[in-house]
């Protein structure tokens, strides 16, 4: 497997005679450009060039199990979110990239949206992945789940007291809720869940009731929030699931005297409540990729049993495909059960998310 990491420098190289931008290069010193990331022509078969926005070292093996059992040579690049979408969109009908993998639905449906993925027949991904974690043209698949779940303070929070998202807003969390911002996309992605689930007007009322319940000004990842809660600047945070089963899964004392301190809850668990929120990575094919035969076996490479493990797992995630069962730390989470809204309107809802989130004051 070839590797690269993106650099927005890299992304116009049409533009570094004029403005003295230096071309990123990979660590035997090639140049890394918008038309040659060390791709293979149309012609070839053998490759493909996957642009990527999981930056976890476990997939590296993922890759290679890939490129074992097909012969195929995986090409690398990796890149933020925007960064890849942007690049595959200054590339146009010369991108090399055949494959885009990245995180939340709301990057995928952008890239829907802006044309950039084309659809993908293919019986064993439909069969494999259920139809609310997929796109309805098939442009998208979901690859792994994860939950938006509740994390809380074991010395302040009675989990009787816990229930639903909704139940955040209420006076009595007052002072006692952590959370990233409204620019995180896993946050973006939940209220457009509830805009999907209950309208508008009532997501923005419970929003505003949420915002008032701040404990500090959003700041931070996920870890940041799960850490506060831990020492005490909160009481509950709302964070992804996998980010607790890393750290449980984690040596380091530091980690678990983290883990000592904390519980995690699946809200919305009740009839009538909806279910937990999930989200995914997931993957497309590029509208133009070079190499379309090689670029769909890996896509049905990604459900095999064997992939799954690989993929979910190594990274304390859940399977996409409900035969395969989680890694025994993630399954300490017990049995839930998630949201079976399609995750496709999601990204519909983004942008009402976003202003409504702005209005309600969740900076």
């Amino acid at each position: 497997m070839k590797s690269r990491s993106l650099s927005l420098c890299g992304l116009f190289l049409g533009l570094a005679i004029a403005t003295g931008c230096t071309p990123a290069t990979n660590n035997n010193g090639a140049t890394d450009t918008t038309t040659d990331p060390g791709a293979p022509s149309s012609e070839a078969t053998g490759e493909i060039n996957l642009y990527s926005s999981r930056h976890y070292d476990s997939d590296a093996e993922l890759y290679e199990a890939f490129s074992e059992a097909t012969g195929i040579e995986v090409n690398l690049i990796e890149g933020s979110d925007d960064e890849l979408l942007e690049r595959i969109r200054t590339e146009g009908e010369n991108s090399p990239a055949d494959v885009l993998i990245t995180v939340d639905v709301a990057r995928l449906w952008r890239a829907q949206q802006d044309g950039l993925l084309q659809p993908t027949e293919s019986e064993v991904l439909t069969s494999a992945i259920p139809e609310n974690l997929r796109s309805s043209d098939n442009t998208w698949f979901g690859l792994t789940k994860r939950a938006r779940i509740i994390v809380y303070n074991t010395e302040t929070v009675d989990p009787a007291e816990l229930s639903t998202y909704e139940d955040l807003a209420d006076p009595k969390w007052e002072g006692r809720v952590c959370v990233r911002s409204s620019s995180n996309t896993y946050n973006q992605s939940l209220v457009a869940a509830k805009i999907v689930e209950k309208g508008a007007e009532a997501t923005e009322e419970w929003v505003q009731g949420l915002v008032a319940n701040f404990a500090r000004e959003p700041e931070g990842n996920d870890t940041a929030q799960i850490q506060a809660v831990a020492s005490g600047v909160c009481d509950v945070a709302l964070v992804n699931s996998y980010y607790v089963a890393r750290l449980r899964a984690s040596e380091d004392p530091q980690d678990q005297e983290i883990v000592a301190n904390i519980g995690a809850f699946f809200p919305n668990q009740n009839e009538g409540e909806g279910g937990t929120h999930i989200n995914i990575s997931g993957a497309g094919i590029i509208a133009n990729a070079p190499n379309v035969e090689a670029a769909q076996e890996f896509l049905e490479f990604m459900v095999t049993p064997e992939a799954q493990e690989i993929f979910a797992n190594n990274n304390n995630e859940y399977p996409v495909v409900d035969t395969v069962a989680p890694n025994d730390v993630v399954a300490q989470f017990g049995d839930w059960t998630a949201s079976d809204l399609p995750l496709e309107s999601f990204g519909e809802q983004n942008a009402e998310a976003v202003m409504l989130m702005d209005r309600a004051g969740w900076k």
